[in-house]
């Protein structure tokens, strides 16, 4: 595919989940299907039919095993906030349909304990997880989405 085939593809509806704890930290995973250091917020696609704030306890509870009554929905991004897979991916997720994902953000407060979230799920997509520090969230994430994630941590931060 070209970069102008890609720049005429639409972007694929999903959410992102900043689950913080507490301390105000925020959790993020290793991704499973990674040979490097990958480490994202738990994130996913809607289901046809499905409302974005469902889908994203869904995707939370697919992803980390915590349930929706352990959460506190604090804040929602205001839109949805693009980023585009590095051009030669493209062609290899989702059938090469998509240029990248355009997500609706949702921060959350985690009202639970530690041993309340299991990554090791039926279809498990972290391989560990960690509670990170909000200021060096964005230097830990994939090149790809950092500036998604700079975005969600700006409209979230009056809440942090």
């Amino acid at each position: 595919m070209t970069p102008e085939d890609i720049a005429k593809l639409p972007y694929r509806r999903n959410v992102g989940v900043m689950m913080i704890n507490a301390d105000g930290e925020v959790f993020v995973g290793q991704r499973a299907d990674r040979y490097k250091d990958a480490w994202q917020m738990p994130q996913g696609g809607i289901d046809e039919g499905e409302d974005p704030r469902t889908a994203a306890l869904r995707e939370l509870e697919e992803e980390t095993g915590v349930l929706p009554s352990l959460v506190e929905i604090v804040a929602e991004s205001e839109g949805w906030l693009p980023y585009d897979l590095p051009h030669d991916v493209v062609p290899s997720f989702w059938g090469g349909r998509y240029r990248g994902q355009e997500q609706k953000w949702y921060l959350m407060r985690f009202l639970g304990s530690d041993d309340q979230i299991r990554i090791d799920t039926e279809h498990p997509e972290f391989s560990a997880w960690c509670w990170q520090p909000v200021e060096h969230l964005v230097e830990k994430i994939v090149p790809f989405k950092r500036e998604v994630y700079a975005r969600v941590v700006e409209e979230f931060e009056r809440y942090l």
